[in-house]
């Protein structure tokens, strides 16, 4: 029998999540009810379709949708074999069932993040994370991962999960879901190869039981599909891989990598690629780094923050719904809001990512009245986000913590 005090918990949590539902209606109704038909899900379809090409024996990576997208499939073999699913269900189905889907993972996602600023609200925490995940869903990368149908949401999951749940398990109900720490970061980056930066920090820090089991999982699942889908597998690991403009145009405002910003500089093949190089190897060393802090300090939502803003500087392509990420970043840098700089610059991440800086700028860029300076400035906003960011935690989270840890060391030698 369940106590009235559970009872009263729950029922600010379905508030919670009425307050999201409220939240998530408008950007559910502007892309899923009243979008043209020929840009409804654009990625969804294409994982459906590649779910499909499996189910009918058509080559996976050699399938385009329809007019006037004509998109290919471009993730590892694995993602095909799991969007088996969507390509059983009617198309429209699988659409709101996605957006659905992706909701669900916000929730869990805030949930984790934004844990010790939650705990905070005691009883009213289901409401507190109805609060701060209907905030978060009106930044320009989930709306994007909306617009598209991406699975950006589950790679973010995955990763914070195995993070900050893998020693402990997972309380479902009356049930703990325990699995090796590192194995969903595995199952991570054999669905999209980007979470590899993880394995990558796992090695940095020498958290070698994780690497293990991150690779072991990444194998096993990637062998095991080559035994099911051999020809597909075959061809991504020896073509399509290899092929980085069946991602698109590289150059365009949406890819908010360095590569992206790079590339809109427009300089020769040679110094593009040095000048990439360049940026993206001292992006690596500084996030790494902040990585390997956090992982001593023991705040293991700013690890994965860290890890997550390395992965879209040093990819060579970062779409604006790859800054899902920046969901993490926000609950790293309030933390539970006590201090007051980090409240504040949580609020203003936030603000920011409300912000399509992208489109934006390529507006300006199509205006004769504004220096192309500027406008080149404001279309690069998200990946100015994604450094300021890491900064932002080495100053506010990093040092806060190196402060604190000292004045109890201060203390215990007074006492």
């Amino acid at each position: 029998m369940l106590s009235q005090g559970t009872t009263r918990t729950g029922a600010w949590r379905w508030l919670g999540v009425l307050v999201l539902l409220v939240a998530v209606a408008p950007i559910v109704h502007r892309y899923l009810v009243a979008y043209p038909d020929d840009q409804w899900q654009v990625d969804l379809e294409v994982y459906r379709e590649a779910g499909r090409s499996l189910l009918l024996g058509r080559p996976v990576y050699q399938f385009e949708t329809e007019v006037p997208q004509l998109l290919p499939f471009t993730y590892p073999t694995f993602s095909a074999v799991l969007s088996i699913p969507l390509a059983l269900l009617p198309w429209t189905v699988a659409g709101w069932v996605w957006t659905a889907f992706q909701l669900l993972l916000l929730w869990v996602i805030v949930g984790l993040a934004f844990a010790p600023l939650l705990a905070r609200a005691g009883r009213f925490a289901g409401l507190a994370q109805g609060l701060v995940a209907a905030a978060c869903v009106w930044i320009s990368p989930v709306g994007e991962n909306i617009r598209f149908g991406q699975v950006n949401v589950i790679l973010v999951t995955l990763c914070l999960l195995d993070l900050l749940k893998g020693a402990d398990g997972l309380r479902v109900g009356r049930f703990t879901l325990r699995w090796p720490r590192g194995a969903l970061v595995g199952i991570a980056v054999a669905i999209k190869l980007t979470p590899g930066v993880f394995l990558v920090h796992f090695a940095i820090t020498r958290q070698w039981r994780e690497l293990r089991n991150a690779v072991l999982a990444a194998v096993g699942v990637t062998v095991a599909t080559f035994l099911v889908a051999p020809e597909g597998s075959l061809e991504f690991w020896t073509s399509a891989l290899l092929n980085s403009d069946r991602l698109g145009p590289n150059a365009g405002s949406s890819n908010q990598s360095l590569r992206g910003f790079v590339l809109r500089l427009y300089l020769s093949d040679g110094a593009t690629t040095a000048v990439w190089g360049v940026l993206a190897l001292v992006a690596a060393v500084a996030g790494y780094a902040l990585a390997r802090r956090m992982h001593r300090q023991g705040s293991l939502v700013g690890e994965v923050a860290a890890c997550g803003m390395v992965a879209v500087l040093v990819s060579p392509v970062s779409w604006l719904h790859h800054y899902l990420w920046g969901v993490v970043v926000l609950g790293a840098v309030v933390g539970d809001a006590r201090v007051r700089a980090r409240a504040v610059a949580g609020i203003v991440g936030l603000l920011l990512l409300w912000i399509a800086w992208p489109w934006w700028g390529a507006n300006l860029l199509a205006s004769r009245s504004v220096p192309t300076v500027l406008a080149r400035v404001v279309q690069n906003g998200d990946l100015w986000w994604a450094c300021a960011s890491v900064v932002v935690m080495w100053r506010l989270v990093v040092r806060h913590a190196d402060r604190e840890s000292r004045v109890v060391t201060d203390r215990s030698r007074s006492v």
